[in-house]
């Protein structure tokens, strides 16, 4: 197979959908469909009650507002490259396309990690000062700190872009997802990967990596903080703060650790296997945030309710 040369033409990228399964697409699509359905609904929930309700105006919901956010953002990111697989078997996708799905599916990711990183932090002011916590987490602190994720996010993931669009490609190149990842992109190239590689794993270790240590230091201390507390009761009430945000996180790491065990250790393992990891790992954060956080926060849940209600009446 002929490679590109030429800096004025681009590879062409085939999107995979579940190979062997190519006449079942119609019957796969509907969870799927279902699944997307759902997150965005929860999230644009989610947003609208913490919007409308001035109690909820608090710094945990705020950090609850980013991460519904960013929810969103990874779950209207995958979607069209994912129907287009499922509903049409149109599995071809321009080279900047893919590059620009790329850079936000990554971005996304980095943003997610680092609110649970904030939102660990918020928790942790809030049982280490509960009578500080509104004068330390202000509105300007809050925004700058959404700031410095989102900063972060954008100027880590760029350069990988710019790293994949001067590698050479095959004219053909075939991805092993619904949707265009770094790791796989680099897969197709034939002309030396090692600095892109290399990026892309400093990349991760400065990012989700550094994020991961600091969010078990958080508990660590958040722990600390609770066995000083005196009262059984108040360290219950304590700890029952944190439950929704653990959840969240091990949503977060455990399909993404998945993944990554599959990519490494995986390799006789069916293709089927790769895509429904890769599917897990960006399509369950989206999904289960919105319902944990509506099912374990009183305050969201109670507001939902009233809502419903009022709505039914």
């Amino acid at each position: 197979m002929s490679v590109i040369n030429d800096s004025t033409l681009y590879p062409r990228f085939l999107l995979t959908g579940f190979q062997g399964l190519e006449n079942r697409y119609g019957l796969i699509s509907i969870p799927i469909f279902l699944v997307y359905a759902t997150s965005i609904a929860g999230n644009i929930t989610i947003l609208f009650i913490i919007r409308t309700e001035s109690s909820l105006h608090q710094p945990m919901y705020y950090f609850l507002s980013m991460l519904a956010l960013t929810d969103l953002g990874l779950s209207t990111t995958t979607l069209p490259t994912m129907f287009s697989v499922f509903w049409f078997q149109a599995r071809e996708i321009p080279f900047n396309a893919c590059l620009v799905q790329m850079y936000f599916i990554h971005v996304f990711s980095i943003i997610e990690s680092a609110v649970l990183l904030a939102m660990a932090f918020d928790r942790f002011v809030a049982i280490r000062e509960p009578l500080r916590y509104a004068t330390i987490l202000t509105n300007s602190v809050i925004v700058g700190i959404g700031l410095a994720i989102a900063g972060r996010a954008l100027a880590l993931v760029f350069p990988a872009s710019f790293l994949l669009k001067r590698l050479q490609y095959r004219v053909i190149n075939i991805l092993s997802y619904p949707f265009c990842l770094h790791q796989d992109l680099i897969k197709t190239t034939v002309s030396s990967r090692w600095i892109s590689s290399i990026y892309g794993l400093m990349v991760v270790i400065f990012s989700m990596g550094l994020d991961s240590l600091l969010l078990l230091l958080s508990y660590i201390l958040i722990l600390g903080t609770v066995l000083s507390i005196a009262s059984k009761a108040e360290r219950i009430k304590a700890l029952n703060t944190c439950i929704s945000h653990i959840c969240a996180v091990l949503t977060f790491y455990t399909p993404m650790i998945g993944l990554s065990m599959i990519r490494r250790y995986g390799q006789n393992a069916s293709p089927i296997v790769h895509v429904l990891m890769a599917n897990v790992y960006l399509l369950v954060p989206p999904l289960m945030n919105p319902i944990v956080y509506s099912v374990k926060t009183k305050q969201i849940r109670n507001r939902i309710l009233r809502k419903l209600k009022k709505h039914k009446i």
